[in-house]
């Protein structure tokens, strides 16, 4: 009797176990149905007029065929040789969903700018040639429509309620295979990628593969929080990072596209640098946070207000700047024309200041000057490493700076720096000091203590940064 009632109690105990496993795992066979009608798949042609480059060749470039071929064949081909054609397609597949009955589609910029032509094929075969209304390439957005009425469309959700560990689900076509289901969680939230400024990236790990772009990413409520935009691949295939574009970016995105053509961001005239551990030390933050101020634009909405080059942007209006990162999405989504209010921290206190914000031109044109000085005869060294050389008035005019050195060589001991930078401002405890020559400059070396660190203001390029040394000997 007691062995048949602990057998019982035990079966009831598999049973409840079963019961909480079974429920603990999501099944995403209803989202898949009722969402899949409004995501579509992307074909986009582009013609590229004149000759390529060369003939392709059936070898590897390890083989020394091809070495050979790659020199010589072009030459032994008459003109208009079928081999060597004057114009060929570039074509690219993606995905996109629908986000209005009357047939406007959201998908990826790169998809679809620059394309001769835009097919959509919906999940009822039916196929239509879109237009492209308008593209954002700095956040990867893109609005298309075809003509139709009467569509199934997404509903979006708000991404600022997502969680990491939360389960997400894509929808789109990867190579080309349509209506594919993917899932995985949200990894992280608000991610920064080099040279996408604009964009606090959802990360997941769903399976995101070529032809996943543009699609939809949904929560378990089957709302859409994001973009499958990118993924972080050595293969160029999956491997567990994807990233997304949150869909309140992309939808605010969209609207100013269907309006007026165009996307409208504010800009303020900086260029700053993340604060690490060592600068806040430099500067006399108690922690690292804000955005440092690196460079400020001549006579733009910055310089108008008394921004200064080492300041650190802890606020922009009502935002805090915990990050680089958010000071430039912060700023972009102000309205050109708009007042704001910078916080800023110089010389150890904070400020307020006031400023008018720009707008940003849809393209940055940048220029590049020599750098090589004029060295001391048989220059030495100095305790950091480096030969310097004092500019030329010629290159101070190209360089558009006033006072400065530039970087010679680098030796053994010159860490983080490299020949043609130029070596602007010393920064130590909060002060900030010009260098103006090289016996300066070695001299305000020699007061600070062995082992002891310095930061250093760098032109670099066509650019500013903050370097910093640890251990200057």
């Amino acid at each position: 009797m007691l062995k048949r009632l602990l057998l019982t109690v035990w079966l009831l105990l598999v049973a409840n176990l079963s019961l909480v496993q079974a429920r603990e795992l999501p099944d995403f066979a209803d989202l898949a149905e009722k969402q899949a009608v409004a995501v579509v798949n992307i074909s986009a042609t582009q013609t590229i007029r004149g000759q390529r480059a060369g003939p392709q060749f059936p070898f590897d470039e390890d083989d020394p065929a091809f070495e050979f071929f790659r020199r010589f064949a072009p030459k032994m081909l008459p003109p208009g040789h079928p081999a060597v054609p004057r114009e060929f397609e570039n074509k690219s597949l993606g995905s996109g969903f629908i986000i209005s009955p009357d047939g406007y589609i959201l998908t990826n910029a790169h998809i679809v700018d620059g394309a001769d032509e835009v097919l959509v094929k919906l999940t009822d075969k039916r196929e239509f040639k879109a237009k492209v209304i308008g593209t954002d390439k700095r956040t990867d957005v893109a609005l298309i429509r075809i003509k139709a009425n009467g569509l199934p469309t997404v509903r979006p959700g708000d991404p600022a309620r997502l969680r990491v560990g939360e389960w997400v689900v894509a929808i789109g076509s990867p190579f080309g295979f349509e209506s594919t289901v993917t899932a995985g969680i949200v990894s992280a939230k608000g991610r920064s990628l080099p040279q996408e400024n604009f964009v606090p990236f959802i990360q997941t790990d769903v399976a995101i593969n070529p032809g996943n772009s543009g699609g939809p990413l949904f929560n378990m409520s089957g709302e859409v929080v994001g973009i499958n935009s990118q993924i972080y691949s050595r293969s160029g295939g999956y491997q567990g990072i994807a990233f997304a574009i949150p869909i309140d970016v992309a939808m605010e995105v969209q609207s100013q596209l269907r309006t007026v053509g165009k996307v409208s961001r504010g800009r303020v005239g900086v260029m700053i640098q993340e604060v690490t551990k060592e600068l806040a030390e430099s500067f006399g933050l108690s922690k690292p946070q804000g955005a440092l101020v690196a460079a400020v634009e001549k006579g733009g909405p910055a310089d108008k207000a008394g921004v200064e080059v080492g300041d650190v942007i802890l606020r922009f209006n009502d935002k805090s700047v915990a990050q680089s990162g958010d000071l430039p999405r912060a700023v972009g989504n102000t309205k050109p024309g708009s007042k704001a209010t910078l916080q800023i921290w110089r010389a150890g206190a904070s400020k307020d200041l006031s400023l008018t914000v720009g707008e940003m031109p849809d393209e940055a044109a940048s220029g590049r000057a020599s750098r090589r000085g004029k060295p001391a005869e048989a220059a030495p060294a100095n305790r950091l490493g480096l030969v310097l050389a004092e500019p030329s008035a010629e290159q101070r005019r190209q360089l558009g700076i006033r006072h400065g050195l530039i970087v010679e060589e680098v030796r053994e001991n010159g860490r983080g720096l490299r020949q043609g930078d130029v070596l602007l401002a010393l920064i130590q405890r909060g002060t900030q000091t010009e260098i103006r020559s090289v016996d300066q400059f070695n001299g305000l070396l020699t007061k600070i203590d062995k082992g002891g660190g310095i930061t250093l203001l760098v032109r670099r390029g066509d650019t500013q940064t903050f370097v910093t040394i640890k251990g200057a000997e």
